[in-house]
């Protein structure tokens, strides 16, 4: 048992208390449940890879995405997340059409993550074999996102590309009483034009 909490505190997100009502939740659920678990962690490593060109997560087997790999994307755009999820995040709007490239997390000197421990080379590669118009950066409105941001803008900026950044500012259907400041700063200096 304690093996099981050990290893389920090893989670992001998932403290001593938590990685503990999980073990126990499993001890008492069905077999099934254990089961299908079990099963789905064995398969998540067995058929899935990253890809070669963006690092998203495809199937084992396969060197480049189904991303990658259709036609119907736009080649010459680029979309810089930090992480898979944030592909699927993106996906779920239908409104982007270009390709992706996922640096598989954020620099963070405190937590020792550097450049070279990101796929930023890859990206400089990506861009310097040429016919990349726009790279839209999407990082997280955090320090480090911003960080990454900043240190990419600077990267790339000298390669002759263009390098935007995802808009920030009001969620919608929100109030500005409960917005925070640097929400409401940000929404204030991103304002537009009305037509």
């Amino acid at each position: 048992m304690q093996s099981l909490i050990n290893a389920l505190e090893r989670l992001p997100g998932i403290g001593p208390k938590s990685a503990s009502r999980l073990a126990f939740f499993l001890l008492r659920a069905s077999e099934d449940v254990a089961q299908d678990l079990s099963v789905a962690l064995a398969n998540l490593k067995a058929n899935t890879a990253f890809c070669q060109e963006c690092f998203n997560i495809t199937d084992a087997g396969r060197e480049r995405c189904e991303i990658c790999e259709s036609p119907k994307r736009e080649n010459s755009l680029i979309c810089v997340v930090e992480e898979a999820l944030d592909v699927l995040a993106l996906e779920r709007t239908a409104g982007f059409h270009g390709k992706y490239h996922v640096l598989q997390g954020v620099l963070s000197p405190i937590e020792g993550i550097g450049p070279d421990d990101l796929k930023i080379k890859q990206l400089i590669a990506r861009v310097a074999r040429g016919g990349i118009k726009e790279i839209i950066l999407a990082t997280n409105p955090s320090m480090e996102g911003d960080t990454t941001a900043i240190y990419l803008s600077q990267q790339l900026e000298p390669m002759g590309v263009k390098v935007t950044r995802l808009a920030r500012g009001l969620p919608v259907g929100g109030d500005l009483e409960y917005a925070d400041q640097n929400t409401l700063l940000r929404a204030l200096s991103g304002r537009q034009e009305m037509s």
